[in-house]
């Protein structure tokens, strides 16, 4: 059986359609080149599917930007930007975060502190956490937009400092380090938190893209990334790390 070119029309334009309710503010839909063609073709499963893209972001998003710019979100697995994804080769069943750039970036900080920093067990990563459960002031905040995670929060408590041995620090500066400065470390904000790793860069950042494309490169190299042989005491690595420390302490 064959689609004639309408029907192909006004399937794509239904697709089209929910994908653009679900990504602007209604009062900017309304004016989306993909709401005009559903006035002039008037085809209900159209304005019914908007309808349902635009319910579901209700549930999710807030129109509020957290701390480093990006938006905050209601709740997780539910159609949103944040969903609960998979941390491999560790003990963590899933890290809840927002997906792509920041994912990327979040679950190689958890997968590197596991390998060279301290072994995880499950429960010992928090990702995102529900506006009403952050202090919007703290960058802890920036767990609500799922573009921060915690690492054992229960064991680096908010305000307290000196909870990593030396050779431990060298590798979280290590790992600042090869990520460009796109993560910064609670450890060296006015309020310490030493758990906490959180994107340090807005949407859209040049570096973050650039960071993103490297590390999902490695994924086709043997012995890149999270898991391979890093000597983060060579002097390159080290210096890099050295001034990456200086740049953000100094933004605190």
């Amino acid at each position: 059986m064959t689609t004639s070119r309408r029907t192909f029309l006004t399937r794509t334009a239904v697709i089209v359609g929910a994908a653009a309710a679900a990504s602007l503010p209604f009062s900017q839909y309304l004016a989306s080149p993909a709401y005009a063609a559903d006035s002039t073709g008037g085809t209900r499963q159209f304005r019914d599917a908007a309808r349902r893209a635009l319910a579901r972001r209700k549930l999710t998003h807030t129109g509020e930007p957290g701390p480093n710019g990006w938006e905050l979100e209601l709740a997780a697995d539910k159609g949103g930007s944040v969903w609960t994804r998979p941390v491999p080769g560790t003990p963590i069943r899933g890290v809840t975060v927002r997906i792509g750039d920041a994912e990327t970036v979040l679950v190689h900080v958890v997968r590197r502190f596991h390998y060279e920093v301290d072994a995880l067990r499950a429960g010992d990563v928090v990702g995102w956490r529900a506006p009403a459960d952050v202090r919007r002031r703290l960058p802890e905040a920036n767990q609500a937009s799922g573009t921060a995670v915690q690492i054992r929060p229960g064991h680096y408590p908010s305000g307290v400092t000196g909870g990593f041995f030396p050779a431990q620090l060298l590798v979280i500066r290590d790992i600042l380090a090869e990520l460009e400065g796109v993560v910064r470390w609670g450890g060296d904000d006015r309020k310490p938190d030493e758990s906490l790793f959180y994107l340090a860069v807005p949407p859209g950042d040049p570096l973050l893209a650039s960071v993103v494309g490297r590390l999902r490169g490695w994924r086709e190299v043997p012995g890149k990334g999270a898991g391979g042989p890093v000597d983060v005491l060579s002097a390159r690595r080290r210096g890099a790390a050295r001034e990456l420390a200086r740049r953000q302490g100094a933004a605190a």
